[in-house]
């Protein structure tokens, strides 16, 4: 099922962290994370809600289980408006405080997860991310496309009105994201319509792909989407959008923004549309982002954030630009 891919913790109040483990950990287990990476994480949970309760006024923890095709792993990312480091570095040695502590939170949190990153900026903030694996990851070839998505829902409701997804094979890449109407069941009802329309359908064409969805979420209250394939051969990214899901191609030094036709994906598209193709070579990321996320982004306000998991990236646009009002959404692509 499409839905959330984390879920949001406020972490401002400490009488509420032994609350935000408690549910971590009942989340973890039945996504089937191996119970000794669960205590593991409990750890990891008790440093980052520490480290916001210090550092900041307004901390926010992101967690998700993904199955990772059997190789499930537990995403746990922690965003701050604090005052940020000067050396992110350096904090992340043993022994290291800024608050008369043992200076072990970073550091722990760095050998108990599979994947972890920190990405600071000076009167900004901090964002931190842990990745723990049931198992050791095991990697044989790395991907040819990087996706991470953080889709979160509206506060106050329990399931998700945006959702993403994506089906690959050994020529391409094709990825959705897709926002039902309104928010709440029945717009989670639209989106997972679409995927299922999006999974069985055989051709590569992003325009081809909505009209086959189209015609197949009539009876739901509609969607707009934007799909995205890369072709790992020709290097290029085609792509077709309908409504307002952002769609942004860019590279180091360049940026094209993809515009969508009018419409919603169930009720009404236009007769005539067509794929739009975005050379790699050029355009080395994709960002997908639905309306719960303000526009006019400018990701040259991260410095040197591309070096980074390009989860970090989505979680930064997250920080700065989630509406708060409806469900949010953000996609980052990377071709390696």
């Amino acid at each position: 099922m499409v839905d959330a891919t984390h879920i949001s913790f406020t972490a401002d109040d400490r009488s509420y962290f032994s609350l935000i483990k408690k549910e971590i950990h009942r989340i973890a287990t039945e996504g089937g994370i191996n119970p000794a990476r669960i205590n593991e994480l409990d750890l990891i949970v008790a440093e980052m809600t520490s480290n916001l309760f210090k550092y900041s006024n307004d901390g926010e923890l992101l967690m998700g289980v993904f199955a990772n095709g059997g190789s499930p792993y537990v995403e746990l990312i922690s965003i701050d408006n604090g005052p940020g480091m000067v050396n992110p570095a350096r904090m992340m040695q043993d022994g290291i405080s800024t608050s008369n502590t043992l200076g072990h939170g970073l550091g722990s949190m760095k050998r108990l997860s599979d994947t972890f990153e920190l990405y600071s900026q000076i009167g900004w903030g901090t964002i931190v991310l842990s990745r723990v694996y049931s198992e050791p990851p095991k990697v044989i070839t790395k991907p040819d496309v990087i996706m991470r998505p953080i889709v979160v829902y509206k506060p106050g409701e329990k399931t998700s009105g945006d959702g993403f997804t994506f089906k690959k094979n050994d020529t391409y890449l094709k990825l959705m994201l897709a926002d039902g109407l309104g928010h709440g069941p029945e717009a989670n009802k639209a989106v997972n319509e679409a995927a299922n329309a999006f999974k069985v359908f055989p051709d590569f064409s992003p325009t081809e792909t909505i009209r086959f969805i189209h015609a197949n979420i009539k009876k739901t209250r509609g969607a707009v989407i934007n799909i995205v394939g890369y072709n790992y051969e020709q290097k290029v990214w085609t792509s077709a959008g309908v409504g307002n899901i952002a769609a942004r191609f860019f590279g180091h030094s360049n940026f094209k923004n993809q515009m969508s036709y009018n419409g919603i994906v169930g009720h009404n598209i236009p007769n005539t549309m067509n794929d739009q193709q975005y050379l790699a070579d050029e355009y080395n990321y994709l960002m997908l982002c639905s309306d719960g996320i303000k526009t006019r982004i400018d990701t040259a306000r991260y410095p040197m954030i591309t070096k980074y998991d390009p989860a970090i990236l989505a979680s930064a646009i997250y920080k700065d630009h989630a509406r708060r009002t409806d469900d949010m959404s953000v996609v980052i692509a990377k071709i390696k």
